[in-house]
């Protein structure tokens, strides 16, 4: 069955742009189907500031064919022991909505998840570049939604240029996840992500757009100071 991993560790700028520019393909990696390579992102942070570009923080998604093949890439790899002084969470599947033709043909749906249990959310972006103004103007209230929302134990993005964008999530519980993503709630502006969505689907910001769900398997290492990210 196909394995899904997230990764963050702090690195240097060369490293981080080297991952972006030359990333770990099917090819060069056994086991491994597929990686994006992105400089992390704080939600919300205005669009010309170091935050909004970091390139000492690195966010790695991959999937892959099995955990044995994670294991050699970080035992293996220059890349992977880097990443090894970071933190990742290694991902089953649960659910796909739109399309990432580098993942291949995922399901719609391989399981139904409690409500109460944790779950965590990918989403994954390639920006019309002519959109990118329009993307800025209806994402930036959603990041900051996301990212101040007390149902995430984490909440972060990263960035590929040109027009790759990601964000990654955690929540205590699928409900209150997609309590934000309809807009039920009673916290400030609790709409924010529900009117987004409105307007993605009346003209679209994207070319490719997928957002992902998962169950976390185990989680390792430490981030920002923590290694009890993944709710129990």
């Amino acid at each position: 069955m196909q394995i899904f991993s997230f990764h963050l560790a702090e690195t240097t700028p060369a490293t981080t742009a080297g991952a972006m520019c030359r990333p770990p393909t099917s090819s060069s990696v056994a086991g491994l189907r597929y990686a994006e390579c992105m400089a992390a992102m704080t939600l919300g942070s205005p669009i010309l500031s170091p935050a909004r570009m970091q390139l000492r923080s690195l966010a790695v998604f991959a999937s892959w064919e099995s955990e044995a093949a994670i294991d050699a890439f970080l035992a293996e790899t220059k890349l992977g022991r880097t990443l090894t002084a970071g933190w990742h969470v290694r991902l089953n599947f649960l659910r796909q909505w739109g399309r990432f033709a580098e993942l291949g043909e995922l399901p719609a749906n391989v399981a139904d998840a409690d409500p109460a249990q944790p779950v965590v959310a990918v989403t994954l972006a390639r920006l019309k570049l002519p959109q990118l103004a329009r993307f800025i103007r209806w994402g930036k209230p959603v990041e900051k939604l996301v990212r101040d929302h007390p149902g995430a134990t984490l909440a972060l993005a990263a960035f590929r240029p040109p027009r790759t964008f990601s964000t990654f999530s955690v929540w205590r519980s699928q409900r209150e996840m997609t309590d934000m993503v309809h807009g039920r709630g009673s916290l400030l502006g609790a709409d924010r992500h529900a009117e987004a969505m409105v307007e993605r689907n009346r003209k679209d910001f994207h070319f490719q757009f997928t957002t992902l769900r998962f169950r976390a398997i185990s989680e390792h290492g430490e981030w920002a100071g923590r290694g009890d990210i993944i709710p129990q």
